[in-house]
Order: C-alpha cells, then sequence, then structure tokens
C-alpha cells in the first residue's frame, strides 16, 4: 500500500494521479519520484541513467507503491522528449503533474565557455523545461487542470559564480515560469518554480561537498544543517496537490535561508 511517514502530510488529491517528472533517476528528483509513488501517484520519470533508474523503479514496486514508469530519454532530443511524453499519455490517459527536474549544474569559468558549451548547457537546463511544458499543455487543457513545477536554483540569486550558463539557465526558468502562468492559467493549469539552495545529493557530495565547502553552505544558512532532497521533495508535493490550486505565478525558495 502507498504510505507516507506519518508525521509528514499526505495528500488524498494525489491518489491516483498522472505524474511526470524529468530526471527522475537520481538526486532530488529520485526523491520526487519516491515522494509521488508513496502518495499513490501514478509516475512515470525520464533520465539517461538507466541502471539507477531501474533501481529505483523495482525498489517502490516491492514496497507495494504503484510502479512507477521509466523511459530512457535524452532530453537535449526534442523529439525524442515529445514521443517520451506521447507514451506516458499513452499509458497513464493523462499527465496531471510535471515536474521540469532534470539538469546538470556543470562547473565552467567565464573565460571557458565555447559557443558549444553554451549551447549545450542551454539545450539540458533550460530547453527541455519549455518543450516538455508545450508537449503536456494540450492534455491539461484537454482535462481543465494541471500543475507544473519548474526546478529553478538559488545560484542565480546569490550568485554562483564559475558558472554562468547553469546560472542564467535558472533565472530563465524563473521568467518562463511567470509568463507560462498566464497564458496557461485560463486553463486551470498552475505554473511554479521551486528554488533550492545547497541540497546534500549524492553527486553533490561526491563532486562538490569538501569539508571547506560544507561549511561556506552552513555559514550563509539560517538553519545550521545540510537539507536533504526530500525536504525539496515535499514542497513539491504541495504544489502539485489540491492544497495549493490558487497558488500559481510564484518561485518557492527552499535554502534554510541563505538568501
Amino acid at each position: 500500500m502507498p504510505h507516507n511517514d506519518p508525521q509528514f502530510a499526505r495528500y488524498p488529491s494525489l491518489e491516483g494521479r498522472a505524474v511526470l517528472v524529468t530526471g527522475g533517476a537520481t538526486g532530488i528528483g529520485e526523491s520526487i519520484v519516491t515522494h509521488f509513488a508513496r502518495q499513490g501517484s501514478h509516475v512515470a520519470f525520464l533520465d539517461i541513467q538507466d541502471e539507477p533508474a531501474q533501481a529505483l523503479a523495482a525498489k517502490l514496486a516491492a514496497k507495494g507503491c504503484p510502479a512507477p514508469l521509466y523511459i530512457h530519454c535524452d532530453l537535449t532530443d526534442l523529439a525524442a522528449l515529445k514521443n517520451a511524453v506521447q507514451q506516458v499519455l499513452d499509458a497513464f490517459g493523462a499527465i496531471d503533474v510535471l515536474v521540469n527536474n532534470a539538469a546538470n549544474d556543470q562547473r565552467q569559468p567565464s573565460d571557458e565557455v565555447t559557443p558549444e558549451f553554451w549551447d549545450q548547457s542551454i539545450a539540458i537546463n533550460l530547453r527541455p523545461q519549455f518543450f516538455a511544458m508545450q508537449a503536456v499543455a494540450p492534455a491539461m487543457r484537454a482535462a481543465g487542470r494541471g500543475s507544473i513545477i519548474n526546478m529553478s536554483s538559488i545560484a542565480w540569486i546569490i550568485p554562483n559564480t564559475g558558472m554562468p550558463v547553469y546560472v542564467a539557465s535558472k533565472a530563465a526558468i524563473v521568467g518562463l515560469t511567470r509568463t507560462m502562468a498566464h497564458e496557461l492559467g485560463p486553463h486551470n493549469i498552475r505554473v511554479n518554480a521551486v528554488l533550492p539552495g545547497g541540497i546534500a545529493t549524492e553527486r553533490q557530495k561526491r563532486l562538490w561537498y569538501t569539508p571547506e565547502y560544507v561549511a561556506q553552505i552552513l555559514e550563509h544558512q539560517s538553519i545550521k544543517r545540510q537539507i536533504e532532497p526530500a525536504e525539496v521533495a515535499r514542497l513539491v508535493l504541495f504544489l502539485a496537490a489540491d492544497d495549493s490550486s490558487a497558488i500559481t505565478n510564484q518561485s518557492y525558495i527552499i535554502d534554510a535561508g541563505w538568501v
């Protein structure tokens, strides 16, 4: 049976809802997929990391959650993205929630950015967010409802240095969220953004979380502890559920008080 930790909210409106998550195999995306599955949602997720994706789907199915649908999809291939969305619609008959989570925060100092790196970064961090929204919008319009959550970052507010294209993409996502909220709002489709701070994912721990960097994060945060991916996922659940039915066009920071 779907279940939640008893100290956290259960959202009846999410049970049976069709949810699509991009970049759902690892990190924050993995936690988002897990939390929706525990709510009893029908979850599909896109990624290119087959081994962890299949392991996640098997783990959730073994725990009695609705078995997630994993689709291998390179989001830089827009034809593949559109095809994947259609596969989800064919499987579930609807897409009620879209979480645009996939991203790559590869570092690249500004004086080393080439046109090729710029295009590649935009193709991963920004372009799929728009075209995923475009692809799910007709089904959401037909249903007369929908919730889209776009993952941005506080990186553009701080701002972070040494990753200008990523930072530019995350700032653009907030603008994109606001205009799409107004375009889709008349159809009862809500569009919001979530802006995480330093989140202790396995990737961050493996690549960037030196003791010095962790100390820097904690110095800036008001709450002096690391933020876990599950805490971001629980915010996403709220924005997807009917409990937030009047909330759209907003950007929610979850950073333990960094900014």
